[in-house]
């Protein structure tokens, strides 16, 4: 008979989609049973249980559309590593108060000091308190919307990066746009606002984005919306991946050095001056 009653309540819960108590609907009895719980215990500890389970798979579901790169939780951060770094500040960005005041962070610093794993750490925060967040790549972005304007879908495009409480666009400063990419990067911080926050990395500091966007008005435009209220976190510090490195690089003899060419050099014509090296992507 017990096991007749259980199948109904279970399939009954599959029917109501209270798959929580579905899956545990024998456990959730004998914690009932054991701490002789009263009816309304009883039912507050069902509900409870179906609350977590879910909020679990929206969870769940956010993190999945999320897109980000990777899973890297703030705790993970050594903040220890970059020792001019404001723990306040830090702690202050952990809150999740610019979302809630819905205006921008910029982490700024060199290659490698760690603003991507603080962008996608301050992410999973907010995923957890059940914000909606999307991460990009600046040079993604910049594509999708030239893309999207080539084939008359710009302002779907723009209406999706407008959806997140969060968006995270990374990765600033290792191209320089056209103008017409910088009008259409201008369209969507525009949009978002006042309305939702952005996080963004660069490894420019401000004071270099015109000749980024190629205009100075068009830079002062988008540093003007996004600088407004904002929390920035600027790194000087050592790269997280040349760590242990130093000795190597500080000893590599001049010859090769000025022989090498990396993959992503282009060529050059030997009367100018030295070019500047490549980036490596943060």
């Amino acid at each position: 008979m017990g096991e007749l009653i259980t199948e109904r309540i279970r399939r009954n819960a599959r029917e109501l989609k209270l798959y929580g108590l579905a899956d545990t609907a024998d456990e959730l009895v004998d914690r009932a049973e054991g701490g002789t719980l009263g009816y309304r215990e009883f039912l507050d500890l069902v509900l409870e249980s179906e609350v977590g389970v879910l909020e679990g798979r929206r969870y769940a579901s956010r993190l999945k559309l999320s897109g980000l790169p990777h899973h890297k939780t703030m705790d993970e951060f050594d903040a220890s590593f970059q020792p001019e770094l404001d723990p306040k500040r830090l702690a202050e960005l952990r809150s999740l108060r610019f979302i809630q005041n819905k205006v921008s962070s910029l982490i700024l610093g060199p290659p490698g000091v760690g603003k991507t794993h603080l962008a996608v750490g301050l992410a999973m925060e907010a995923l957890r308190a059940g914000y909606l967040v999307r991460y990009t790549t600046f040079d993604d972005v910049v594509r999708e919307l030239r893309q999207a304007d080539q084939l008359g879908t710009l302002r779907n495009k723009l209406a999706h990066y407008q959806r997140p409480h969060v968006l995270i666009v990374d990765e600033v400063g290792y191209m320089r746009l056209e103008h017409a990419d910088a009008n259409r990067f201008f369209q969507l911080i525009n949009r978002r606002y006042t309305r939702s926050s952005m996080i963004v990395t660069s490894n420019k500091r401000v004071s270099e984005w015109a000749e980024l966007f190629g205009d100075e008005v068009q830079a002062v435009a988008i540093l003007d919306r996004l600088l407004h209220d904002a929390e920035v976190l600027t790194i000087n510090g050592p790269s997280w991946r040349l760590r242990g490195r130093g000795d190597l690089l500080a000893t590599k003899p001049k010859a090769a050095e000025n022989s090498e060419i990396s993959p992503t050099d282009t060529p050059r014509d030997p009367r100018r001056g030295p070019q500047k090296g490549a980036h490596e992507a943060d």
